[in-house]
């Protein structure tokens, strides 16, 4: 036993931030609001501790924060058509807050309510249990759901993030946490040279509203093969009409394969990042529309200086088949897991 604590201290609007830090110095900083990660310091392969994820020193900021920097996503993640859905012959309208379209949740989402939190220790793991209620019609959903989501850090630079819900009427429901990585450290460079694999043979396809067509593409001899690995900027670089129409890079979703591990490294830093997960696919989205309000080590805000990883099923399957659904019956627990381990190569 060394390091191993949780530090708390308030913020801003009387919002608590949380840091768990782990016996090798490992730390992830945290908000109630949100649940938002501000801040993840892990190694280099050098010993230089530095911070991997983007967000900003003044937390005034995260009380707009349009790139819901590192934040819960809910109730859907992700872009609902039409700002609505039919279940069971019963019409849901959702609020608009993107366009004609809905996007993660809207503008009282998950990332702008105040969780309670509830911070936890052990031999070997700190962490933070957050628990939210969201009121039945809340932005349009049905359905009173009670929500938990679980940070908890190990001395193996683990990041285990377990969501939990239940909801008392069938309803739409996928979590996710939108952090945006960068591996080399305190932004100290673009995303272009993460060398990225994934098990993975298909992606939903998107129209120019970023809204899911109802078609599953193969990966095959597209930008969108990971299988082998590759690096960001291939599709980043890419002719290919799907890196284009997001604005040159990712912003879809991969259908996951049996073993759905994700492995991202970056070369200069020697930083390693495996992402394991029981949800069916991801969200992988190169920031490339990123919001000009970075305020994070001098830096300014420019597209592609950080990757998302968004562990989810498809919000495409409120209105295509073949898609990992987002339905939550109201028998039903919802418990999902991802797991960020952070290494060295």
């Amino acid at each position: 036993m060394g390091n191993l604590k949780i530090q708390t201290n308030k913020t801003i609007e009387n919002w608590t931030s949380f840091t768990l830090i782990n016996d090798n110095d490992v730390k992830i900083s945290l908000l109630d609001f949100g649940g938002i990660i501000t801040e993840i310091i892990v190694p280099d392969k050098n010993g230089n501790m530095e911070n991997i994820v983007l967000g900003y020193h003044n937390h005034e900021k995260y009380k707009s924060n349009p790139n819901f920097f590192g934040a819960i996503i809910g109730r859907v993640a992700g872009r609902i058509q039409n700002s609505s859905f039919t279940h069971n012959g019963e019409s849901f309208f959702l609020e608009a807050n993107e366009g004609k379209h809905h996007l993660h949740g809207g503008n009282n989402g998950f990332h702008k309510a105040i969780w309670e939190a509830e911070p936890f220790q052990t031999i070997d793991q700190v962490g933070v249990k957050l628990t939210h209620t969201s009121p039945d019609g809340e932005g349009g959903y049905p359905g009173n759901i009670q929500a938990n989501v679980t940070y908890t850090l190990t001395n193996d630079n683990q990041l285990i993030i377990d969501y939990d819900a239940t909801t008392d009427k069938t309803t739409a429901l996928t979590m996710t946490n939108h952090s945006y990585f960068n591996l080399n450290g305190n932004v100290s460079d673009t995303i272009h040279h993460h060398h990225i694999s994934m098990n993975s043979q298909q992606f939903i396809e998107l129209n120019h509203d970023l809204i899911p067509t109802g078609n599953v593409v193969s990966v095959d001899g597209t930008p969108f093969d990971f299988r082998q690995g590759r690096m960001l900027e291939d599709g980043i670089h890419s002719n290919y009409e799907q890196n284009k129409l997001v604005g040159n890079g990712y912003d879809h979703y991969f259908i996951f394969d049996q073993d759905p591990n994700v492995l991202v490294t970056e070369s200069n830093s020697g930083r390693t990042l495996t992402i394991q997960t029981n949800q069916p696919g991801m969200v992988m989205y190169t920031s490339n529309s990123i919001v000009d309000d970075l305020d994070q080590d001098g830096i300014q805000s420019e597209k592609y200086l950080g990757v998302c990883f968004e562990t989810q099923a498809s919000p495409a399957s409120l209105h295509f088949d073949r898609m990992p659904t987002v339905v939550l019956g109201e028998n039903q627990v919802y418990k999902k897991q991802t797991v960020f381990t952070f290494g060295i190569v």
